[in-house]
């Protein structure tokens, strides 16, 4: 196989846009690098359109073209080229072109549901890790405002560590939107919030949604009032308050425990 040379081949112009993630969703497709994350994807079922590759690389590649029953176009590449693709500091000379999942729209039920809600949330890191989190606790969907962060921004697919290939995502215009998606199923919907019951006192029963607010603004008031019950999480410390994510955590765990 010819291996590609120039910085400026049109493929590897092309894949070194599919970093900007309105051109990639336009072309309804997703950029993902690295070998833990590819494989990752690949693990969970996704077959890639194209996979781009430096010679050092295209031996595992190979291989996983073989285990996974793969189809995809391969683009051997020099380092020099591949550092033109890539957007990490330290390549590892592997990377994929994956077509965009299909955001579901109705709403999974499955028994004893846990649904996390987003709203705004802006920090890729937080919605990767709160996806994972998803995963690891076995909610049934999470659940997002058109103003989050795209699931698929490559930061956010690094921190899920391949669980947002896993969990059911749904985009909602707003939290109002979410509402309509949640009512007349007899879910409890539960407010994130500073001043609400503690969370260890609270009787949330399942099916639940949890909402979690923006990092800086917390929840809307007019998603609080919404809400069937608002918590907090009990700090005997002098922290005013938590990470997002960690505020996600806590919960979701303490949930995973009603099931």
């Amino acid at each position: 196989m010819e291996i590609i040379r120039s910085k400026d081949n049109k493929l590897v112009k092309r894949l070194a846009l599919l970093h900007d993630r309105k051109k990639a969703a336009r072309d309804h497709c997703v950029f993902t690098e690295g070998v833990r994350i590819c494989e990752d994807a690949l693990i969970s079922g996704q077959k890639p359109e194209l996979i781009a590759v430096t010679p050092e690389r295209e031996e595992l590649v190979r291989k996983w073209i073989s285990e996974y029953g793969l189809n995809a176009q391969l683009a051997v590449m020099t380092e020099e080229c591949f550092s033109k693709v890539s957007s990490t500091v330290n390549p590892q000379g592997v990377a994929m072109i994956l077509p965009m999942p299909e955001l579901i729209k109705e709403l999974p039920i499955r028994g004893k549901d846990i649904y996390m809600v987003l709203e705004d949330i802006q920090d890729p890191g937080n919605l990767g890790t709160m996806i994972r989190l998803a995963d690891a606790f076995d909610m049934s969907a999470v659940i997002m405002t058109k103003s989050t962060v795209d699931p698929y921004n490559e930061k956010v697919l690094r921190s899920s560590m391949g669980s947002v290939w896993k969990v059911p995502l749904i985009t909602v215009s707003g939290s109002d939107e979410a509402f309509g998606l949640l009512e007349n199923k007899d879910i409890t919907t539960v407010a994130a919030e500073l001043h609400g019951s503690p969370l260890n006192e609270a009787d949330v029963k399942l099916p639940a949604a949890f909402f979690i607010g923006n990092e800086g603004n917390g929840l809307k008031s007019c998603t609080i009032d919404k809400c069937d019950m608002k918590i907090t999480i009990p700090m005997p410390g002098r922290a005013e308050s938590l990470n997002a994510a960690s505020a996600a955590s806590i919960i979701g765990y303490s949930l995973s425990l009603l099931k």
